[in-house]
């Protein structure tokens, strides 16, 4: 089963969202209206909340996690996650917060704390290190995140294109009626 409760939280899921059998949702999470889920993608909500926005998809292996409450951080960080987000396949979100419209590539990396604001696209392994906060309207990558360029125009419709292509394909994958048990 890939939707669990822990610690009195059950995983709350919009409409039409999807999640793969082998993905795992767990704890305190809520996933917006037409979430997709891809098969191993791991969200763990098991000591801080975790929110993903509407139309946001979470691609393959990536995992979502929070940093706790505790005399070293005492608020924590949740993890929280804007609206037509592309999240890549192999991507690591920790405790950050994460705006609307944005393209995190394969294999990134946004660590706790760290804010990565509307309309960003950081591109294929990039490591945003804990505190950091980048600017709107920029391609980053590296390790460090470091500002490449500015974002173009295109690049900048692709944010709604990519939301939208996701969204498609998983109302074509409930459509087929692909393993529904973990669907609402």
């Amino acid at each position: 089963m890939s939707i669990i409760s822990f610690r009195g939280y059950t995983p709350q899921l919009g409409d039409a969202v999807m999640v793969d059998p082998q993905a795992f949702v767990l704890g305190d999470v809520r996933l917006g209206d037409d979430v997709s889920v891809w098969p191993g993608a791991i969200i763990r909500g098991d000591m801080h909340r975790i929110r993903v926005g509407d139309r946001t998809s979470v691609q393959d292996g990536a995992v979502l996690h929070i940093t706790h409450a505790s005399d070293y951080n005492p608020d924590g960080y949740p993890l929280l996650i804007g609206q037509d987000v592309t999240i890549g396949h192999q991507a690591c979100l920790h405790g950050c917060t994460i705006g609307n419209e944005v393209l995190i590539g394969i294999g990134v990396t946004v660590l706790d704390g760290a804010v990565v604001p509307d309309r960003v696209i950081l591109g294929a392994g990039t490591l945003v290190p804990p505190g950091k906060v980048l600017e709107s309207g920029y391609l980053y990558v590296g390790s460090p995140a470091k500002k490449a360029r500015p974002l173009t125009e295109k690049e900048m419709s692709f944010f709604k294109y990519s939301a939208q292509n996701y969204m498609k394909l998983k109302n074509d994958y409930l459509a087929a009626e692909i393993d529904q048990r973990h669907v609402k």
